[in-house]
């Protein structure tokens, strides 16, 4: 046997072993992998995957109504980074009440959801900005008496909003975990 020979069957043992050692090592690296994404919990499937759709009626009183009246406490309690906060979520939960129902009795309801809140909206962000309860109670009432006309146009008549006081119910307590002691 050759130098070279001999050399060459050295190598042949040590190649096989890197070539296994790396076969190895991928599948190793695909089952992790495999195992990884399985235990990842699944994406929440849309509303139209699973054909589920909550109402308006539901998203209204499930999300916006306790947003709105969130805004008022925080108001009433001197909170205004609060206010400020829950002026956001209000208006967030508005667009995706708008994204899930499109349209509602022939019409945009993004559109009519705009056209109703925008003026109250930017009067309450200016009113918390300047922490004037004068004005926010103003603009306030106007959100209110907007929701009330949107109620109207859409034959809802009977569902009527009102400015909360310190006797509604739902504000008595601390039933939604807010600490209305602190002030800002």
């Amino acid at each position: 046997m050759t130098r070279v020979d001999a050399a060459s069957q050295r190598r042949c043992p040590t190649a096989f072993a890197v070539i296994a050692t790396g076969a190895a090592v991928v599948l190793v690296a695909g089952l992790a992998i495999a195992r990884g994404a399985a235990a990842e919990p699944e994406a929440v499937p849309s509303p139209q995957a699973t054909g589920y759709l909550p109402s308006i009626s539901d998203l209204m009183i499930a999300t916006i109504q306790p947003r709105h009246e969130r805004l008022w406490r925080a108001e009433q309690d001197g909170n205004w980074s609060f206010a400020a906060y829950e002026l956001g979520n209000l208006k967030g939960a508005f667009n995706r009440l708008g994204h899930a129902h499109p349209t509602e009795d022939g019409m945009s309801f993004p559109d009519m959801i705009t056209s109703v809140t925008e003026q109250p909206f930017k009067e309450l962000s200016t009113a918390i900005q300047a922490k004037d309860g004068a004005a926010f109670a103003k603009a306030y009432t106007d959100l209110t008496g907007a929701c009330n006309s949107c109620h109207q146009a859409l034959n809802h008549g009977v569902v009527e909003i009102r400015v909360p006081d310190r006797t509604s119910r739902s504000y008595l307590g601390s039933d939604l975990g807010i600490d209305s002691t602190s002030r800002h």
